[in-house]
């Protein structure tokens, strides 16, 4: 397509101001017709004539992004931000188009460099505290919280936020206090999940604590929504069990999953059916070039199995990265999908392959074994394994009725784990978990690894040092030492910064009385 000439009324316009507005809406008349190269041709002409223009660069790299000219987009923006440091809008864009590139350590660079050259406002401030956190760089979103906090800044959503990157972090007197600071000035702590969080900081002792009183306060305001409500007596819950209440713990928890389970329904018949069908599916042959200087490590199974304990375990080893829970496998899985039966998708799966590696591998200092702890990419291990020969695949199993009801007692994300909210949905996941982990177990013996928890509670030192050898780890299980400088993101971040104990096997008894329905799930 050729390049469109100079309209006069652009070339006449009385100032540049005007002229830039009418660049800018002849390259949108462009975009909503679908021309998007039409639109990138008058923004280059636009930026010809007006070459000072931030906002006419900044539409380009828009545009050269929605092209996929990721390279030309990111070159235009560092040009635009190196002119001017604190254009907010180029930054966000940058970090965006950064994270999807898995560089989250220049997301973090290009919106600390923000703050330190701007001052945008709260709205901007909490939006750079979420992107932070979704990329996993808590450290540094919990200084943008800690930097306004101390110049003075009120904001009890910045406080909630400070409070839930500083338990990810370790540092529960903090996360207390901020918290705590949240729920005394704004009424809406309760649908922040503050009392929920503030529930995770510690173990109660005894029902003299004062959150068990504000928890039970809060649960008869007549203005909560739903998940609000639920996130209180899952809360009242755990603090119940906590002191060895549980009858009255299983009251608040029974009450819990209803009002939260009513919002959401788990499609037990679409799970069976897509347990079926991974056990029936023929994958196309593995990808030839295997990278030989890197392992991806997946620790797989269902939640509340041990699987954070065990990720953390190994993160000690030196060359050894620990990225988390990231949502990528599914996600590329579910691209592929229609795509695997033509025996042409090489190149398909070449992409998705390169994609996963970038945010796994990320751009800090490389290291030998990078650990991916999604629970639920026991349902592609065939596909991790067609797009890395190489990987290495740990399964945590857990006996069926502590795994349950530890599943049960979690307040989980609508969309996350939805089975978790009724004991049956619960029995049919774990019994589809491992029926496919068999399945795999036989046809990829080599690569794929059981850990029971309750091998790993008991013998911790035996158990990761077996795995280490497994994996090829060198040396021997390094001692214990702190994790303040790594965030846990998943709900076990309190328990796992505490020494390992077993007060958890064969935890199911003690509910049996008031949980009947745990006398159905066997251990199979």
């Amino acid at each position: 397509m050729s390049r469109p000439a100079s309209p006069p009324s652009v070339a006449q316009a009385a100032s540049p101001a005007a002229q830039e507005q009418q660049w800018l809406q002849r390259a949108q008349e462009r975009m909503l017709c679908g021309d998007m190269q039409g639109a990138r041709s008058v923004l280059e002409e636009g930026l010809a004539a007006l070459p000072q223009s931030p906002e006419l660069m900044l539409a380009l790299a828009g545009a050269s992004l929605q092209s996929g000219r990721a390279a030309e987009a990111e070159a235009l923006l560092e040009a635009l931000l190196a002119r001017s440091p604190d254009h907010a809008a180029a930054s966000f864009l940058l970090a965006r188009l950064l994270r999807e590139q898995g560089r989250m350590t220049a997301v973090a660079h290009a919106l600390l460099s923000l703050f330190r050259n701007a001052h945008p406002d709260l709205e901007q401030r909490l939006d750079a505290i979420e992107l932070l956190d979704d990329c996993g760089r808590q450290a540094e979103a919990a200084s943008l919280c800690e930097a306004a906090i101390a110049a003075g800044a009120g904001d009890p959503r910045l406080y909630a936020h400070a409070g839930a990157l500083a338990a990810q972090l370790g540092q529960f007197e903090r996360a207390r206090e901020r918290q705590e600071f949240a729920l005394a000035h704004d009424a809406r702590a309760p649908e922040w999940h503050v009392p929920l969080g503030l529930a995770g900081l510690q173990r109660y002792r005894d029902g003299q604590h004062p959150d068990f009183a504000r928890f039970a306060a809060l649960l008869e305001r007549g203005d909560l929504s739903a998940a609000a409500r639920g996130s209180l007596l899952f809360a009242l819950g755990k603090a119940h069990d906590d002191i060895g209440r549980y009858d009255l713990a299983a009251r608040y928890l029974r009450q819990a999953n209803a009002v939260v389970g009513a919002q959401v329904r788990w499609p037990r018949k679409l799970w069976r059916r897509s347990v079926e069908m991974r056990l029936e599916r023929v994958m196309p042959a593995p990808l030839p070039a295997s990278p030989t200087d890197w392992v991806p490590v997946f620790i797989v199974g269902m939640p509340r199995a041990g699987s954070t304990l065990l990720a953390e375990q190994l993160a000690r080893y030196p060359d050894v990265r620990h990225r988390g829970e990231l949502p990528w496998m599914p996600t590329l899985a579910a691209r592929l999908a229609p795509l695997l039966a033509d025996k042409d998708c090489a190149a398909a799966m070449q992409a998705a392959a390169a994609t996963y590696a970038a945010q796994l591998r990320q751009d800090d200092t490389p290291a030998r074994w990078y650990i991916d702890k999604q629970p639920h990419n026991f349902m592609h291990v065939d596909l991790i394994l067609a797009l890395f020969p190489q990987a290495r695949i740990i399964h945590c199993r857990r006996d069926a009725r502590d795994n349950a009801l530890s599943l049960w007692m979690q307040s989980f994300h609508p969309g996350t784990q939805d089975f978790a909210f009724d004991f049956t949905d619960i029995d049919t996941a774990i019994r589809g978990s491992r029926r496919l982990m068999a399945h795999w177990q036989r046809r990829y013996p080599q690569a794929v690894y059981e850990v029971r928890y309750e091998d790993l509670v008991q013998d911790i030192e035996g158990s990761v040092g077996a795995l280490a050898g497994w994996l090829g780890l060198p040396g021997t299980a390094p001692a214990a030492g702190t994790m303040d400088n790594r965030a846990i993101s998943t709900a076990s971040l309190w328990q796992a910064r505490q020494p390992v104990h077993t007060r958890s096997l064969e935890r199911w008894r003690q509910y049996a009385q008031w949980l009947p329905e745990l006398a159905n799930i066997a251990d199979r």
